[in-house]
């Protein structure tokens, strides 16, 4: 090969071997014998060897319809959560050859553009969020092999669902708040139709629906601290007696609230404790620090690695919600005698 040349190609090695270009690939390929002989496929290793010839197993893999390359379908990157999906999901498919691309949902909801020319062609499974469905189907990654997180086992579009057991987390709170006195309850719930969000509420509603003398009102906010903000506040000032306790979807709503009561001049813990549901870095940066359930992103995203490597292998990925655990902090106390 002349000097300055590019990478030497199956083509170089072939006439460095005199050997047709076939003879190379079923050497390099380990599918010589009985084909070609002994004699020859030393001849073609010896002159890949010369040439430093190396198969380019990215074209080798797209022609067999394989890239070991998985796409993680997530909301829009708004909190830290789902960057340890990704980490954990990466962790696991880097120890299997496997690469991860992720992609946000525009806005987190809506239709998506198809991040590959064609996505069926480009990857071998997907692992996605509920919270990211429309831009799932949008980019006809349901028709690849496909792991749901957060999503209904009954109705999930995914060959296997990976679930974090939220219907624990809530019982924990209610359980947490009941057992201080609590029983005038506003929930903050997040405003996007996610299966996850529905959970959240059927098992407060459940829950206080056993709690004898316990009452409960709900406002939904978007999951940004202003939406939340806005949200408490007009429901902490409507008419009747007021919560002693806000049930919060997640950790952002919950800073929202912060506020909202600090503006009306109440005070966290002594006038109404507030509950989030994340345990982000945000809950320890809040003043008091905050009350909620923390689940393991990167678990998460493991678990939806392993899911998806079982789904191609063709076996049963393992079943059962990854525990979460209430971690109790300074925002929860007691009701006082408002």
């Amino acid at each position: 090969m002349a000097r300055g040349s590019t990478r030497p190609t199956s083509r170089d090695v072939a006439r460095a071997a005199g050997v047709s270009q076939a003879a190379v690939s079923l050497v390099l390929g380990d599918k010589w014998r009985g084909r070609v002989s002994e004699t020859t496929a030393e001849r073609v290793r010896q002159a890949a060897r010369d040439l430093g010839y190396r198969p380019n197993l990215a074209a080798r893999n797209l022609r067999l319809g394989h890239t070991r390359t998985v796409l993680l379908v997530v909301p829009a990157l708004t909190t830290e959560f789902f960057a340890g999906v990704y980490t954990g999901a990466a962790r696991v498919a880097a120890d299997h050859g496997f690469g991860v691309v992720l992609y946000p949902s525009p806005e987190g909801v809506g239709p998506a553009r198809d991040p590959f020319a064609s996505a069926q062609a480009a990857l071998d499974g997907v692992i996605a969020s509920s919270m990211a469905a429309d831009a799932l189907t949008a980019i006809r990654g349901d028709q690849l092999p496909l792991v749901m997180l957060d999503s209904d086992p009954a109705g999930s579009l995914g060959a296997a669902t990976v679930n974090l057991d939220i219907t624990d987390g809530v019982r924990q709170v209610t359980e947490h708040l009941l057992g201080l006195g609590h029983r005038r309850f506003l929930h903050l719930a997040a405003d996007i139709p996610s299966w996850t969000f529905q959970v959240r509420a059927r098992e407060l509603a459940t829950r206080l629906a056993d709690a004898p003398g316990a009452s409960l009102r709900t406002t939904r906010a978007p999951i940004s601290i202003e939406g939340a903000l806005a949200a408490a506040e007009a429901a902490l000032r409507a008419p009747g007696p007021g919560p002693t306790a806000v049930v919060c979807d997640d950790d952002k709503l919950a800073a929202g609230a912060y506020k909202a009561l600090r503006r009306l001049g109440l005070r966290v813990p002594d006038d109404v404790s507030v509950t989030g549901l994340d345990d982000l870095a945000l809950a320890t940066a809040l003043d008091p620090e905050l009350t909620t359930v923390r689940l393991d992103a990167e678990l998460f995203g493991e678990r939806g690695m392993h899911a998806l490597l079982a789904v191609l292998e063709g076996r049963t990925p393992d079943a059962g919600d990854i525990p979460v655990q209430l971690v109790v902090r300074g925002s929860t106390a007691p009701p006082g005698a408002s």
